[in-house]
């Protein structure tokens, strides 16, 4: 196996990875936090709809703090790799995953003895402000990475590709592995999420901050690797 194929490949378990983090997050947020969305932004904005109609148990403010962290989360992802990948292509993915690991690391340790009443509104929106800045970090990352099939948070577009690009429907089956296997993390994330969350939030949080941080050093490792056979 050549170095340019190994970090491809490791490229696209790293996202995988954190596709499963993506289910656990939303986990956090949609059944922990008063039903809104902070990695998803498609259910986010659908539920702001919902809420602004007056929806029995939706929270325009909850939702409104979501996206309004997530367009500053992918602002600060933007910047990230508009100034650090010019000058170090090689070090500004790690970069924007670890300020996600760390965005990720204070929404756990703020959800530490967290319960959903009355009196912890404030740490309501810390927590939803801070996951949703990870998630921007994210997705601004990641779409410049564009790695097809692989944007770790909306996986529509990889179930359609299942099904419109298959042999049934005339296609040649591609990436067919990768897209079944980000549908089953992201399946899997939430489903492990929405066990954590019934013991606490913060345990569920520190699931995926653990996820982020094994990406983290999985392209660390693949960059000392790269450097090396350069």
């Amino acid at each position: 196996m050549t170095p340019d194929v190994e970090q491809e490949e490791t490229l696209v378990s790293l996202l995988i990875l954190l596709t499963a983090g993506t289910g656990l997050v939303d986990a956090v947020c949609y059944i922990g936090l008063g039903h809104v969305f902070t990695a998803n932004m498609t259910g986010n904005l659908v539920l702001l709809g919902f809420a602004s109609a007056g929806t029995f148990g939706l929270s325009l403010t909850r939702s409104l703090t979501a996206l309004a962290g997530f367009l500053i989360g992918a602002l600060i992802g933007g910047r990230i790799a508009a100034k650090v990948a010019p000058i170090a292509s090689s070090r500004w993915m790690s970069t924007a995953f670890s300020f996600e690991a760390i965005l990720l690391l204070g929404g756990t340790l703020t959800a530490i003895g967290y319960r959903s009443k009355t009196g912890e509104e404030l740490r309501t929106y810390a927590i939803i402000l801070l996951t949703a800045l990870a998630m921007g970090v994210r997705n601004a990352t990641v779409r410049k990475l564009a790695v097809p099939d692989l944007t770790t948070t909306v996986l529509t577009l990889t179930v359609t590709g299942l099904a419109a690009d298959s042999s049934l429907a005339g296609g040649t089956n591609p990436r067919w592995r990768r897209r079944i296997l980000s549908i089953v993390c992201m399946v899997t994330g939430a489903a492990l999420g929405a066990l954590l969350v019934r013991h606490s939030l913060a345990l569920a949080l520190a699931a995926a901050t653990c996820l982020t941080l094994c990406a983290v050093a999985a392209r660390q490792r693949a960059r000392t690797v790269g450097d090396r056979v350069g």
